[in-house]
């Protein structure tokens, strides 16, 4: 059986499209890309959304936060897109209402670029006039790296609701457990802060010399080390997980360090990183950067195909390079950029040119930190930064050639962010690094 449709989205090595939306994988964009579509005027049964997962477009980043918490967990529908925004929940009666196709448990095997084609695990075959490609990113297991014992039962990655049901009900079956939680970046940190919520016994493992470090300088990461301490989660740092034991009922019991500690557990979770989805489309497009390379409005070089979100590699304004950016922030933006694109290139318009700033955010416990801009040159550490501190609030700066480059900022109002995100747009100079630093706030709030 063949389906045609003018748009296509396809998600997650699967499909979502109507008009056919491609959505390789955050289903978040295509719920994203759905919303503006109907602003711009689509018509019903132009668009499809395919996608492997069963569910209509949802915020993933809930998987890892809210969906875990003790007591009143979230569940859908409470957030399906575009509730992450402050927009209007889409529930699937809402696609239905507009005339947009959800083509869910659908895993996309093939794409045919060239002939305009995609075909499913189950041998049904789309074609479309214009496929935009959504499939973000897959997580990087350690049985890619033949670890010993890593296909034990209650080892967890999180990237669907499927994956946060199953671990929700071993959280439930192991109270007061032991978990080990492998990784120190965004799902490391959240995760062990949503584990001791559940009253686990959390360990967090990973190499670096201090969490987070791709976006965190020491001073950043040593205050969250030390309030993570204090909340009870051990961390270890310098070593890594090279095997894994497990008891008569096949559950992992133990985990091996490098560095020839012996860790006990009954959870297991792993955030390593991921890897962006573009095997489908593996010599039919241009790749640069390890994703697939746009321009500003998310136009690959095949015609009419688009790609959004984590696997596009495209021109940041902002810093003159083109960039891959795996966030939900870029995910939801790059998505809505291209649906306005697609619809001017039909009435032979054009649409402002994409200017992001980066963007990058997370809670736990009671924290709640935002990040602007670019973390490259030297830094300013500002605010009081104890881990003891009662209510801690503390931000750094980047100074690159004289310019404030990027901003962070711990426990910020909305005005606050707002005041830093502003310098890292508009990088305002700096003469006195001293200065900067007694400061603080106060220099983001005068620009």
């Amino acid at each position: 059986m063949a389906k045609t449709f003018k748009y296509a989205w396809l998600s997650k090595l699967s499909a979502s499209s109507s008009a056919l939306l491609f959505h390789y994988f955050p289903l978040r964009n295509l719920g994203y890309a759905a919303r503006e579509f109907a602003k711009q005027g689509l018509k019903p049964g132009e668009l499809a959304i395919i996608s492997k997962e069963a569910v209509a477009p949802y915020e993933r980043p809930a998987l890892s936060k809210a969906y875990l918490f003790p007591e009143s967990p979230a569940r859908l529908p409470g957030f399906h897109v575009c509730v992450g925004s402050g927009g209007e929940r889409l529930l699937p009666e809402w696609y239905n209402e507009k005339g947009i196709e959800l083509i869910l448990s659908t895993e996309i095997v093939k794409a045919d670029l060239a002939a305009k084609s995609l075909t499913s695990a189950g041998g049904e075959t789309f074609s479309y006039q214009i496929l935009l490609i959504a499939t973000g990113s897959t997580v990087i297991r350690l049985s890619d790296f033949g670890v010993e014992g890593a296909d034990a039962k209650n080892i967890f990655y999180l990237r669907e609701v499927d994956d946060a049901d199953k671990l929700y009900e071993a959280i439930k079956a192991k109270k007061n457990g032991k978990a080990v939680v492998v990784g120190g970046g965004y799902i490391g940190l959240e995760l062990s802060a949503v584990l001791r919520l559940n009253n686990l016994d959390v360990t967090m493992v990973y190499p670096e010399p201090w969490c987070m470090p791709r976006l965190f300088t020491s001073g950043i990461a040593a205050f969250y080390e030390g309030y993570y301490a204090k909340k009870g989660v051990n961390i270890i740092k310098g070593t890594v997980a090279v095997g894994f034991t497990a008891n008569s009922d096949g559950e992992v019991k133990e985990v091996k360090l490098k560095d020839g500690r012996v860790l006990e557990a009954d959870i297991v979770v792993v955030g390593v990183g991921g890897r962006p989805q573009t095997a489908l489309f593996k010599g039919q497009v241009e790749e640069e950067k390890g994703g697939i390379k746009t321009d500003a409005s998310f136009k690959t070089s095949v015609p009419n195909v688009y790609a959004v979100g984590d696997v596009a590699t495209f021109p940041l304004k902002l810093y003159n390079e083109l960039r891959r950016v795996e966030h939900v922030d870029h995910s939801r933006k790059s998505a809505e950029q291209a649906a306005k694109a697609i619809k001017a290139a039909e009435e032979g318009k054009t649409v402002e040119e994409y200017d992001y700033l980066p963007y990058f955010y997370s809670r736990s416990f009671e924290l709640s930190w935002q990040f602007y801009g670019d973390n490259v040159g030297d830094t300013v550490l500002f605010g009081d930064s104890s881990p003891e501190s009662s209510k801690p609030k503390f931000g750094s700066y980047w100074i690159k050639d004289g310019k404030v480059v990027g901003a962070f900022l711990e426990s910020g109002t909305p005005e606050e962010n707002q005041a830093i995100a502003k310098v890292a747009r508009v990088q305002p100079p700096v003469q006195d690094v001293d200065q900067l630093a007694s400061e603080g706030l106060s220099f983001a709030s005068k620009i």
